[in-house]
């Protein structure tokens, strides 16, 4: 292969080399990142998630890192993060000084994790040599599974996906290759709840937000005047789901008994009891995240579910 042509594939800055013959056994490989793959703002996000997902999970251990290209491929911090992760102690020298040594305690910590993600070392998108080589990529593929492993809640940006080329030393010389590499799972709107009237609302007429808030909080307060109760704010009053279980047992005709819930909770437990009184009552799309954030959309849709559910 050309020189030149190298430079241009790779789109190498100026004064740096593209990977010499020598560099690369016969039949050797090497993969590299172009910078418009590197400068791909979903890759981006994807390093800045994981980077703080670990810098959170090692903060008591006052680990921080700040590149996961420079600072994962000698095994100390993957071997902290995944006793933190597993719960577990692993027979490895905390401290590897000489690439040997750092060597062997990459592979003791990446047998550990192949076993504990129930892969086979061919299964796996990563080994001891790409991690040690300081392959970007490779440490990406190991981060995701094990953040999928023991985080699966972490959002992960979806669909990441890079170009990436591939050097090959051949009999007649470097051989070059383009290929795609898929590192996030993708998202599709199947994997998305059907959107109905208020998603459409939200979305197309935000000028009448408060007009529908203004009705709700009308409805709801017309049902809980005979308890004594009010509300003026739909968006935070419904996080706690006091006010949501009083009154869907207005609107039902049904009372909780009060060993079940406390009308002044100090945890979500009371939005489980709404959850499995919603689901009871075939509200499919119930969830607890979304109103303990104080979610609007939830809260209207929840309130006005009940509404119908209560023949209003």
């Amino acid at each position: 292969m050309e020189l030149e042509s190298l430079y241009d594939l790779l789109q190498l800055p100026k004064g740096v080399e593209p990977p010499a013959e020598e560099m690369l056994s016969q039949g050797g490989k090497k993969r590299y990142l172009p910078p418009t793959s590197r400068k791909d703002p979903k890759f981006e996000e994807l390093q800045k998630v994981l980077m703080e997902w670990i810098n959170t999970t090692l903060l008591p251990e006052h680990i921080v890192v700040r590149s996961l290209e420079e600072d994962m491929f000698d095994g100390l911090i993957l071997h902290h993060l995944f006793q933190r992760l597993a719960a577990l102690k692993l027979e490895a020298e905390d401290i590897a000084l000489t690439a040997a040594s750092q060597k062997h305690k990459l592979t003791v910590v990446l047998e550990a994790v192949n076993r504990s993600l129930q892969l086979e070392e061919r299964q796996a998108k990563w080994s001891v040599e790409t991690i040690f080589n300081k392959d970007l990529l490779s440490t990406l593929h190991l981060l995701v599974a094990l953040a999928k492993r023991f985080q699966p809640n972490l959002s992960l940006p979806t669909n990441v996906q890079v170009e990436v080329i591939t050097i090959e030393s051949t009999k007649s010389g470097l051989k070059s290759e383009k290929s795609v590499e898929q590192l996030t799972e993708y998202s599709t709107d199947k994997d998305q709840p059907p959107k109905d009237v208020f998603d459409e609302l939200f979305k197309l007429a935000p000028e009448k937000v408060n007009a529908v808030k203004e009705a709700i909080v009308n409805f709801v307060n017309q049902k809980l005047d005979r308890l004594g109760l009010s509300v003026q704010n739909l968006d935070t009053q419904f996080a706690d789901g006091v006010i949501l279980l009083l009154l869907i047992g207005q609107l039902e005709g049904f009372f909780l008994h009060l060993k079940e819930f406390y009308l002044t909770p100090n945890s979500p437990a009371e939005m489980e009891c709404v959850i499995e009184v919603l689901r009871g009552r075939q509200l499919r799309r119930a969830g607890t995240q979304p109103l303990l954030k104080e979610d609007l959309h939830a809260s209207s849709r929840v309130v006005t579910f009940s509404r119908l559910r209560g023949r209003w």
